[in-house]
């Protein structure tokens, strides 16, 4: 063991003897103070690290924004931030078959449905409901309907699908959330064909504690009891699934994406459906996903988001607990801003849709983030191809607002 040779038992104690006389004089067992500090309410959810946090942000530029002056050409900006987004959502799984399996196939009357399990990496296998419209000219255009939160683990696809008959669970839901029509029924109705898959970890692919087991798996045996009870128990999870994807070197995040661009992927290998014509739409956590396959995937013909948008920077104050850890991507916003990220879809069209009385988001941020998206575009050179829309409602994708989606699809997928 090493020591300095100068610091000596003499030294020592004489360094002792010439404490400060307070500092020597007070009882050996007592900690000094804390350091002083003001103390001032700051309304945050994050308390007094607010202020900290917020100093942190701002000192963010947003440097691969396309209105940063460095870019010019649209495609040139889009080459080098894509890669950007997908790096920060985590590893980028090969590329799989879908090798498909049709498990149910049933005549609706005016459409048919089929259940159908697929690949979307080597890890995952799929469930998804296809519904196909009838007396419709193939091939058709299709809508990639991405069900939204809410909350609800124990259902995911159903979210926004009428089963004749559905769930008790989700009558209800689709009443609060939808006003009673969920998208995908309503879409196949118009001439579109569906698709809509369970995200991670939602409906049959739901978290089951080894303590429910005893209830088993088939959910239509579920009563409404056991939906909320499963249900509490699911959300209780939602950490835990957040901090062990991140020790497995994923992010829950980028799970998400990945599947819904692998739902892409099967959806143009299906006869009845036109490839170049394709659009998605979510409200909500649907919208969020909308979001990232919209500004990802190039396919995406028409993309509208309803339900999620906002700058981030407004959100941090009092707009993070009511989010889940799904909708964020680590790093990311040291790069880009959402309104970034969906305008990497830029020049193709895009329908954001907003409800001013949404409690989810600060009026700020949507604002805002309608502004940048329409600069951005005004930019490029597309302005004209950037729809904005705000409803003086509370966070809901009622049949007003989807009959407005719904033309407005009509118009940039059907001749």
């Amino acid at each position: 063991m090493s020591y300095n040779a100068d610091l000596t038992r003499r030294a020592l104690i004489q360094s002792t003897v010439a404490l400060p006389a307070a500092a020597a004089a007070a009882p050996a067992s007592a900690p000094p103070p804390d350091q002083t500090r003001l103390l001032s309410p700051v309304a945050a959810d994050s308390g007094s690290a607010f202020p900290f946090i917020d100093q942190l942000a701002g000192a963010v530029p947003y440097p691969l924004s396309f209105l940063d002056g460095r870019f010019h050409s649209i495609d040139a900006w889009r080459d080098e931030t894509r890669p950007a987004v997908l790096h920060a959502l985590g590893p980028q799984p090969a590329p799989v078959l879908p090798n498909p399996e049709i498990v149910d196939r049933r005549d609706m009357g005016a459409y048919i449905r089929e259940k159908v399990v697929f690949s979307t990496t080597a890890n995952f296998r799929v469930p998804a409901y296809v519904l196909i419209p009838k007396n419709v000219r193939t091939p058709a255009p299709a809508i990639v309907d991405l069900h939204s939160h809410g909350g609800m683990f124990i259902f995911g696809k159903e979210k926004i699908l009428d089963l004749e008959p559905s769930h008790p669970a989700m009558l209800e839901y689709h009443k609060v959330n939808y006003e009673g029509r969920p998208t995908a029924t309503a879409l196949v109705r118009r001439g579109y064909v569906v698709i809509t898959i369970d995200a991670f970890p939602f409906g049959e692919r739901r978290i089951i504690m080894d303590d429910d087991l005893k209830y088993g798996y088939e959910r239509s045996k579920y009563s409404l009891d056991d939906v909320t009870r499963l249900n509490n128990r699911c959300r209780t999870r939602e950490s835990t699934l957040a901090k062990s994807l991140a020790y497995a070197g994923h992010t829950w995040p980028g799970i998400t994406a990945w599947d819904d661009m692998r739902t892409v992927d099967y959806l143009i290998t299906r006869p009845e459906v036109d490839p170049r014509r394709i659009g998605c739409l979510g409200v909500s956590f649907g919208g969020w996903r909308s979001l990232f396959l919209s500004g990802l995937d190039s396919r995406i013909a028409a993309g509208c988001v309803s339900g999620f948008m906002s700058t981030v920077r407004p959100m941090i104050r009092r707009h993070m607990d009511t989010h889940s850890f799904v909708h964020f991507v680590p790093t990311l916003h040291r790069l880009l801003d959402l309104p970034d990220v969906v305008s990497l879809r830029c020049p193709k069209p895009l329908l954001v849709q907003q409800c001013r009385r949404d409690g989810l988001f600060p009026l700020q941020g949507m604002e805002e983030s309608a502004e940048k998206i329409a600069a951005i575009y005004k930019k490029a050179g597309a302005q004209e191809r950037f729809t904005p829309r705000f409803h003086d409602l509370p966070h809901i994708l009622n049949v007003a607002m989807q009959d407005e989606a719904f033309a407005w699809f009509d118009r940039h997928l059907k001749p």
